[in-house]
């Protein structure tokens, strides 16, 4: 008899949450549906952010509160690459530390002790309750010898009011007055990319970024080597595209608009002949 056996090509996916999945408060339309489809498929896919104030279990939460099944184990911060990056630099270091408690969470998980003064290095994290003694703090810190970090580079963070200065511009303050730049591990840091990457076990040619912006998912994906579709579910615009000399490799109007062509890529169907009792371990066989 003969048997006709169809598979995709291996696949997976790293998603941005805010203007991807929701925006805000509130979920984008067809974000569920697109993740439904993904796990029914079989297609793996971890949430990727550059935002490093919650820990991961918080922002679980949230995606579950607006109907996405998620566990902290789904979702990837810079706030970890960070910790991650470092500890595997200098293991049982210290830092002092300017964000909130997801960055701090994520130091600790890792090895790294959060201390006030002579620190290995000063990690600089998103948050709204530093003052300007934390600043004051963190250039003399980087001054006498410290490391200066940055979970990402981002200059604003969206919120329900409007931007408000996000780690990059705290950063670029601290860089003014030491003279030294910092080294980010957010996207769209290699170093960020290659670690969400290897979490889902998966090759360069079989990863896919989704991102609402061109200057963090799209240039970080590019740069190594990953597939990119851009969403105008967030603040970009199909305009601004042109601005960059980079493009992705493709543009929807949101996630749940991806095309299957663009991510389902059936492997050639091989017919296999064989008896009934021989079809399974034929089978077995088949990638």
């Amino acid at each position: 008899m003969a048997t006709s056996v169809q598979k995709h090509e291996k696949v997976g996916f790293l998603l941005d949450m805010d203007g991807v999945i929701y925006k805000g408060k509130d979920l984008i339309e067809g974000s569920a549906t697109f993740l439904e489809k993904l796990r029914k498929l079989g297609i793996p896919y971890l949430f990727l952010t550059n935002n490093s104030q919650r820990t991961r279990r918080d922002m679980a939460l949230k995606l579950n509160r607006l109907g996405i099944a998620a566990a902290p184990e789904d979702i990837f911060t810079c706030g970890i690459s960070t910790a991650r990056f470092l500890a595997e630099k200098k293991p049982n270091a210290s830092a002092y530390v300017i964000g909130e408690n997801g960055l701090g969470s994520a130091l600790h998980e890792n090895g790294i002790s959060v201390v006030d003064d002579d620190a290995d290095f000063v990690v600089i994290g998103e948050g709204r309750t530093m003052n300007f003694e934390n600043i004051e703090k963190a250039v003399r810190l980087v001054h006498d010898g410290a490391s200066l970090i940055a979970t990402n580079l981002d200059t604003t963070c969206p919120t329900d009011k409007g931007i408000r200065p996000g780690c990059g511009a705290i950063v670029a303050m601290i860089e003014a007055a030491t003279g030294k730049k910092a080294f980010s591990l957010g996207k769209p840091s290699p170093v960020m990319m290659r670690m969400a990457r290897k979490t889902l076990g998966l090759r360069t040619d079989e990863t896919i970024m989704v991102g609402d912006t061109m200057y963090t998912d799209v240039l970080g994906a590019v740069e190594m080597g990953y597939r990119s579709a851009l969403v105008l579910s967030g603040h970009t615009t199909e305009n601004d595209v042109a601005k960059y000399a980079y493009r992705p490799d493709i543009i929807a109007p949101c996630l749940n608009a991806l095309p299957e062509s663009f991510y389902l890529k059936p492997l050639s169907s091989q017919i296999i002949k064989s008896s009934p009792a021989k079809i399974a371990p034929a089978l077995a066989g088949v990638t």
